[in-house]
C-alpha cells in the first residue's frame, strides 16, 4: 500500500482541482472497487451525483473526500483506499478512460471548468466507499487538508502520523516504550503512528542506527526521539521527491512517477555498501515481507544484567 508521501502526494494534486468541484455522474466499471461501501453500485452513484467536494483530506495512508449538498457541512465522504495499485487520474472531458479504470467521476469546478477523475486500480485492492463523518476525539481537524475536526467512521481508529501538527509526540513515546513488541513492528503498527510502511521503517530504522527487531521497551527515550526526528526527516525528504515509485503502478494525479527510490539507503540496497560503514546491507524475511538493515550500524542494544530499565521522559 502507497505511504504517506505517496498518498499526499496524490490529496496535495487532487485538492485544487476538486475542491469545490460538484460531481455531475459517476460511471461504475468494476463493483469490486465499492466491496467497503454499504450498499450497491446504485446507492454510490445515487449519494454523490449533484454532491460538492467540500476537500481532500489525508491522515496517515488514508484519503478522503467530504462531500455535501450546496452549502451545508459535510457529513459522510467518499473514503479512497488506494490498495496495493490504487490511482487517483484527473483527465480531460473525451479522453479515454482506459481497461483498468474502475470508476470515473464527471466534475465541474467552479474555476477549472469540467474534468474527469479516474479511480484506477490493476490489482483491484483499493476502493471506494461513502462513509459517515464523525467527531475527532481530540476536537483537532481530523487529517491534512481540512480544518473540520471530523473523520471518516473507517479511518476513526487510525493514529495521527508524525507529521500532523496534531501529533502528540509525548504520548506516542509513552505508548511506544509501554509496548512488549519490537520496533518495527510498532512503527507499522497504524492504531499508534500511521503512515509509515515497509519503506520508510527500513530508512528511518537506518538512519537513527535502530535494529529492526530491537525490543521497545529497551529502545530508550533519547534513541526513541532520534528515530522519531528520522522518521519525520525522512517522510519530508520523500514528500519533496514525489514519493517512492518502483514501477508504474504508483503515480501522481498526472501520472508521473516519484523518485525518492533514486535516495533509499536501505530498502531495496541489500548486496550494496552501507554509506556509512561500508559493510553491506543485507535484507531478511519480516511479517510476510524484507526488512533492509546494516548489520553493523544497527545492532540490537539491551541493558546489562542488573541496570535500570529506561523510560520516557516527561
Amino acid at each position: 500500500m502507497p505511504e504517506l508521501p505517496e498518498v499526499e502526494v496524490v490529496r496535495h494534486g487532487l485538492a485544487p482541482a476538486i475542491t469545490g468541484a460538484v460531481i455531475e455522474s459517476v460511471e461504475v466499471y468494476d463493483e469490486r472497487s465499492l466491496r467497503r461501501h454499504d450498499g450497491p453500485a446504485e446507492d454510490f452513484i445515487e449519494r454523490v451525483t449533484g454532491a460538492r467536494i467540500d476537500s481532500a483530506v489525508r491522515r496517515g495512508k488514508f484519503l478522503w473526500l467530504p462531500i455535501a449538498d450546496a452549502l451545508a457541512d459535510p457529513r459522510e465522504a467518499i473514503v479512497v483506499h488506494l490498495g496495493m495499485s490504487g490511482q487517483v487520474l484527473l483527465r480531460e472531458r473525451g479522453v479515454d478512460d482506459g481497461s483498468l479504470t474502475r470508476l470515473r467521476f464527471e466534475i465541474t469546478h467552479p474555476e477549472h471548468g469540467p474534468l474527469r477523475v479516474n479511480f484506477v486500480d490493476q490489482r483491484i485492492f483499493g476502493s471506494m466507499a461513502i462513509d459517515a463523518l464523525l467527531p475527532t476525539p481530540d476536537g483537532a481537524a481530523g487529517g491534512f487538508g481540512s480544518a473540520q475536526p471530523s473523520i471518516p467512521s473507517q479511518v476513526s481508529h487510525i493514529a495521527r502520523d508524525p507529521l500532523d501538527p496534531a501529533f502528540d509526540e509525548r504520548l506516542f513515546l509513552r505508548r511506544l516504550a509501554a509496548r512488549r513488541t519490537t520496533v518495527k513492528r510498532a512503527l507499522l503498527d497504524q492504531t499508534l503512528v500511521s503512515g509509515i510502511g515497509n519503506i520508510y521503517a527500513d530508512e528511518a530504522l537506518w538512519a537513527a542506527r535502530v535494529h529492526y527487531d530491537q525490543p521497545t521497551e529497551h529502545l530508550g527515550p533519547r534513541r526513541a526521539r532520534t528515530l522519531l526526528a528520522e522518521v519525520r526527516t525522512v517522510l519530508r525528504r520523500a514528500l519533496d521527491e514525489g514519493g517512492t515509485s518502483f514501477d508504474a503502478q504508483y503515480v501522481n494525479v498526472n501520472g508521473a512517477s516519484g523518485y525518492f527510490s533514486h535516495s533509499l539507503r536501505a530498502y531495496g540496497q541489500q548486496g550494496r555498501p552501507c554509506e556509512r560503514c561500508g559493510r553491506s546491507i543485507v535484507r531478511v524475511q519480516f511479517m510476510n515481507r524484507g526488512s533492509h538493515f546494516c548489520p553493523r550500524c544497527q545492532r540490537i542494544r539491551v541493558p546489562r544484567a542488573g541496570a535500570p530499565r529506561p523510560g520516557v521522559e516527561g
